[in-house]
């Protein structure tokens, strides 16, 4: 019996292994889509959000399916045979880093402390991040497939779109993870049309903000707040998903803010853009959690405080004088 368990749970073990390395390719395919240098650095490279999902979920076992992944991906971009090899080196241990530091300091997958954004910030998008991007730009240039003088920009483009990968696609995926379909019937409708309203509003000003010659990124904020006070995590998230997407898509056509700039002007709008949006909704939605766990935990202590004494006051004090009068087992009941 002990023999099939083990054979069954290295089964399922490989199918993680191969569905993480077959997501981690599909992603990548969509994230070189607005490929910036190179043809492999894009401003959000959703393929390490996946990755550490991928380790917060089933443990440092799914390395195997990064890496695969991950080669996958670069074997066709690479210059050489070794170049790929550290690349792919430089995209394992960086989600790795990140998992082990996250596990460090006791992160909740459920991001409901602020402490837990904070951490996925910090630890899991820009330390973590620093291997993947410093490993892939350096051998670029030690291969002689980059010029010395476009390291730091290959390395800013690199760092800053593993890192908008993690703050925009991991919060998402772990929603998911964690996410039961409510039941209709349990759900107001009014609820459900205001979820309906928020997506709308969002797209549509975000749509705006982008297509506008003047910079009216700004608009978007009201619209992350409200999901953040009304839906939490399962509003920011999301909503800071499609405004990410929005934007990229126009940075790559060159519309709206992004019109008459050059390269770098544009990236560094919209990577400052991006981790803003990433930050203010994820952020305060951990805020908004936490100090409602807060209240629902102290209105839990009052109810079990309250029950407590009225089991006391109902309970006979030994200090009461005259003590009860003890009926004798004589005394009629007249």
């Amino acid at each position: 019996m002990r023999l099939r368990t083990a054979v069954w749970r290295q089964r399922v073990t490989l199918v993680q292994i191969l569905a993480t390395a077959g997501i981690y390719y599909g992603s990548a395919q969509l994230g070189l889509l607005q490929e910036i240098v190179r043809g492999q650095v894009t401003p959000l490279w959703p393929p390490t959000g996946i990755a550490l999902t991928a380790l917060l979920l089933f443990g440092v076992r799914m390395w195997p399916g990064i890496a695969l992944g991950a080669f996958l991906v670069n074997v066709s971009l690479g210059p050489s045979l070794l170049v790929v090899l550290a690349i792919v080196a430089g995209n394992t241990v960086g989600p790795v880093l990140s998992y082990r530091l996250l596990g460090r300091v006791g992160f909740h997958k459920e991001l409901d402390r602020l402490r837990d954004a904070l951490a996925l910030v910090v630890l899991g998008a820009l330390t973590g991040m620093l291997v993947s991007s410093t490993a892939g730009s350096g051998v670029l240039v030690l291969s002689g497939a980059l010029p010395a003088s476009g390291f730091w920009p290959t390395w800013a483009v690199w760092w800053t779109g593993d890192a908008m990968g993690v703050l925009v696609i991991t919060p998402v995926l772990l929603l998911l993870s964690t996410a039961r379909w409510p039941l209709t019937s349990r759900v107001p409708l009014l609820r459900w049309a205001e979820a309906v309203l928020l997506v709308g509003c969002t797209f549509t000003v975000t749509v705006l903000a982008v297509s506008s010659s003047m910079n009216l990124l700004f608009l978007v904020s009201p619209c992350l707040m409200w999901a953040a006070f009304r839906f939490e995590r399962a509003g920011a998230a999301p909503c800071a998903l499609l405004v990410s997407t929005v934007a990229i898509v126009a940075a790559a056509q060159g519309s709206g803010p992004f019109a008459l700039h050059d390269l770098f002007t544009n990236m560094v709008t919209l990577q400052a853009f991006n981790g803003i949006t990433a930050l203010t909704a994820l952020l305060l939605a951990a805020v908004i959690t936490e100090r409602r766990n807060t209240q629902r935990q102290i209105l839990q202590v009052v109810v079990q405080l309250s029950e407590a004494v009225t089991q006391l006051d109902s309970q006979p004090s030994a200090d009461q004088w005259p003590p009860p009068r003890r009926r004798k087992s004589g005394d009629d009941d007249g």
